[in-house]
């Protein structure tokens, strides 16, 4: 009997289960006659098997651990800077506000002795930026460090093409460099909106990529140098669903869930950029407005806590308690967590996609930092506003950023250049665009259709079977070596 084509989809993060199982991709692989191996956390392989198992469908583990171990004890110095160039060192033809934070993080926080080099450092990074040579050079450095760890797994299954949910940037790159090696055909997809302009050029040799849109189409192009007959354009997956709206609650259901007042207006707000800013002072601004007789209508505060405010990080846990703190002293702010997935895959997870839909669809303004729920919220055409009230105290001994900084950033800059939704900057601002948007919800409505196209492109459901229609086809024409 001839062998099915075989494809691995690496799935190291709690939204690329989302963006495989949880849509069309996975089934249109499948459809097409392909046998799909799903690597994912070590820790969840029953739960993944017995939510999601179906016929053609095999699940194993990633072995991050051993990928940790590998990380720490083979030079790990040397692979520690190979990835700083890699994230650090995209082309200049792009716009870099993202990637020049990353290098002041690492530079404020660095040890004195890595401090003392940053002069050469940024010798380094100014040719990197400016030759696309050198950034070459440095993708094919990176594959002198293939660990190997899945030669079993490619000898059992022998894939036609391997994916991975990120373009190495994670430890999926280990994945893609033994692929190479192997002469596998290999292939990425964007998970997150701003990825392509955030972590920079590719962490091994991938022969094609999936992305949302032709903006970020172009900063592949402008900042890794990926040709464009490399790039897909499949839209978002993990958004088919709110296209759909099969996620979304009814209202009565939603509001009785978070004992909400049917009665007042929603203002929903998800905590954001919680790494580089607290959210604290955005949260106690909207309390005081709904608090006090300043908005135009009665409204309560629904705020949706950040994963990272559930880690061990000291600073963001205490942000976590001073967010149920107000809500104890306001009787009409209200909090809700994210849904754990489990294991490493953390709070970053499709586990409460129902309870995403309905508390950006029921709000009567929902605002944030300029996450990615700006674009989400868009979808579900309701008001949006990106709150960007600097800390007074920042994350004292640790770097921090004013709010107000970063409108520059590629997705931030295309979100106010679309007009799709509004920013405030202190709290006389808030008041007023929340009350002219419960006065006008339909204000930026057209904006936000426009808005929605271009960061999504696919608009009705379809981008999960088209990226797996895409994903099929390099499958099925893979040769092998």
């Amino acid at each position: 009997m001839e062998r099915k084509k075989t494809i691995f989809i690496s799935a190291d993060h709690g939204l690329a289960i989302v963006y495989f199982l949880q849509t069309d991709v996975i089934q249109t692989l499948l459809d097409a006659g392909l046998q799909v191996v799903l690597l994912t956390d070590d820790h969840l392989l029953d739960k993944i098997r017995q939510s999601f198992g179906r016929e053609g469908l095999i699940v194993e583990g990633l072995r991050l651990d051993r990928l940790r171990a590998y990380f720490q004890q083979e030079r790990n110095s040397l692979q520690w800077w190979l990835d700083f160039f890699r994230r650090a060192g995209a082309s200049a033809r792009m716009n870099l506000a993202t990637v020049n934070n990353y290098v002041r993080w690492v530079y404020t926080e660095a040890p004195p002795k890595r401090r003392r080099i940053f002069p050469l450092v940024r010798m380094v990074l100014y040719i990197l930026r400016h030759n696309r040579y050198a950034r070459k050079v440095l993708i094919d450095w990176q594959h002198r460090f293939t660990p190997h760890v899945y030669a079993d797994l490619f000898e059992r299954y022998q894939p036609d093409l391997v994916v991975a949910s990120t373009a190495g940037w994670r430890m999926d790159r280990y994945l893609l460099r033994e692929a190479v090696a192997r002469r596998v055909r290999t292939a990425a997809i964007v998970l997150g909106w701003d990825n392509p302009s955030s972590h920079a050029l590719p962490g091994a040799r991938i022969d094609h990529i999936s992305c949302w849109s032709a903006a970020q189409k172009q900063e592949l192009i402008d900042g890794s140098d990926w040709r464009a007959e490399q790039i897909h354009i499949g839209g978002i997956p993990s958004y088919d669903g709110y296209f759909r709206r099969q996620w979304l609650l009814p209202r009565e259901q939603y509001f009785a869930l978070h004992g909400l007042d049917p009665n007042r207006k929603l203002l929903g707000y998800a905590a954001s950029f919680v790494t580089y800013s607290p959210n604290i002072q955005n949260i106690e601004a909207i309390a005081r407005l709904v608090a006090g007789d300043r908005l135009v209508a009665p409204c309560q505060l629904l705020v949706r806590l950040h994963p990272n405010h559930f880690t061990t990080v000291k600073r963001w846990s205490t942000e976590r308690q001073q967010i149920y703190d107000l809500a104890k002293r306001y009787p009409h702010v209200h909090v809700v967590e994210p849904v754990p997935l489990g294991g490493e895959l953390g709070y970053y997870s499709g586990e409460d996609m129902h309870e995403k839909s309905s508390m950006m669809a029921h709000s009567d303004v929902f605002l944030t930092v300029y996450s990615t729920m700006v674009v989400e919220t868009a979808i579900h055409q309701t008001p949006i506003v990106s709150v960007t009230i600097d800390s007074p105290t920042g994350w004292p001994g640790e770097y921090s950023l004013p709010l107000t900084q970063i409108g520059n950033w590629p997705t931030h800059q295309r979100f106010r250049r679309s007009a799709a939704g509004r920013v405030a900057t202190n709290e006389e601002e808030l008041c007023e665009v929340i009350n002219e948007y419960l006065l006008d919800p339909q204000r930026d409505r057209q904006a936000q259709k426009l808005f929605v196209q271009q960061e999504c492109t696919y608009t009705d459901g379809s981008a999960g079977s088209r990226t797996g229609a895409y994903l099929a086809q390099l499958a099925l024409t893979a040769r092998k070596a």
